[in-house]
């Protein structure tokens, strides 16, 4: 009784189905009888039952067939007319949302300006990345230590074993005006006055040195490289700031060696700070680096190779200067050392 109760609600919902396999198993328990059961005539009767009963069952299955196509109907028009009538517009609309994404994903990174890099490992990375496969390089700062030591160096190295062009704009303190190297010198001990990476302390002549020993870098690299494009210009105002700037992206940093900001190219920041240095250099004081196969410079330049050359391009060194210092300027700019290493 407790099965015929389980199984009542399913009999009404299926009776077709459920009427066809009664049927279908007496028509099979018939089939198996012996012929004497029915009598005389026991095949004939036999034969006739189960006939008649397979006709039941076929007409039961089409009727359940028929139903269940009445009851999918509806179903499958509202499918048809609704889901799948909207499918494009919906495709059309994620396509929409898709694209939305995308243009956000561009603004913000945009509005990330600068990256803040707050170690000198992540400096020296993000200065290799900035290196690599450059076409152009733009500097503006104080001396150009970093530069002279490791950068130009490096990118010129980088360009010849390509065998690419490259462009240089380097703009720097102008070693002839004493008065603003003197200012850059106090600024520099006024921040440490023990010597740096380069085991000097920040003198007035260590500045006019520097600025020198970039200049005549830029000569000597110029002569040595055939497809490099270099300028260099003397500003007469000192910055506290460092710009480098590649193909790919912005550096900047301070005179703190564990900190520095890095912003990408295309970013808003990176743009303006691009427009900012092209400025800037057109009105510093160039240096003819266009003389530089009317004065040659030997692999090791000798003093009085350094010294036509800065009296040639109208920059002369000081006359206090003897032979050691010329000596001094010359190691700076082809041997200096990293800063930060």
């Amino acid at each position: 009784m407790a099965a015929l109760k389980r199984s009542a609600p399913w009999a009404a919902r299926n009776a077709d189905g459920a009427i066809a396999l009664g049927l279908a198993i007496v028509v099979g328990v018939l089939g198996i009888m012996p012929d004497e059961i029915f009598g005389p005539k026991g095949d004939e009767i036999q034969t006739q039952l189960v006939t008649a009963a397979t006709l039941v069952i076929l007409a039961l299955v089409a009727t359940a067939l028929l139903r269940d196509r009445a009851r999918q109907a509806p179903v499958e028009k509202t499918i048809t007319s609704g889901a799948l009538a909207e499918l494009p517009v919906r495709l059309a609309r994620l396509e929409q949302i898709e694209t939305l994404a995308h243009s956000t994903r561009r603004a913000l990174d945009a509005l990330q300006l600068v990256r803040v890099l707050g170690s000198r490992q992540e400096i020296a990375q993000s200065h290799a990345e900035a290196r690599k496969d450059t076409t152009r390089w733009s500097f503006k700062g104080g001396t150009g230590t970093y530069l002279r030591a490791v950068t130009l160096p490096k990118c010129v190295e980088a360009a010849r074993r390509d065998k690419r062009h490259l462009t240089v704009r380097i703009e720097v303190i102008d070693p002839s005006d004493k008065e603003l190297c003197a200012k850059y010198a106090n600024y520099r001990r006024s921040l440490s006055n023990v010597p740096d990476g380069t085991g000097e302390v920040w003198t007035t002549d260590r500045v006019r040195k520097e600025s020198y020993a970039t200049i005549l870098a830029a000569f000597w690299h110029r002569q040595d490289y055939t497809l490099l494009d270099i300028g260099v210009g003397l500003s007469s105002t000192m910055t506290t700031f460092r710009w480098d700037l590649s193909t790919t992206r912005l550096i900047m940093t301070v005179e703190d060696p564990n900190m520095a900001m890095t912003a990408l190219a295309g970013t808003f920041y990176y743009e303006n700070c691009d427009t900012e240095l092209r400025l800037s250099f057109e009105q510093a004081r160039r240096v003819p680096l266009e003389m530089y196969q009317d004065v040659p410079l030997s692999k090791e330049p000798t003093t009085e190779e350094v010294q036509e050359l800065f009296e040639r391009i109208g920059v002369p060194l000081p006359k206090t200067y003897s032979d050691r210092d010329i000596v001094e300027i010359a190691l700076k700019a082809l041997r200096a050392p990293d800063p930060y290493a």
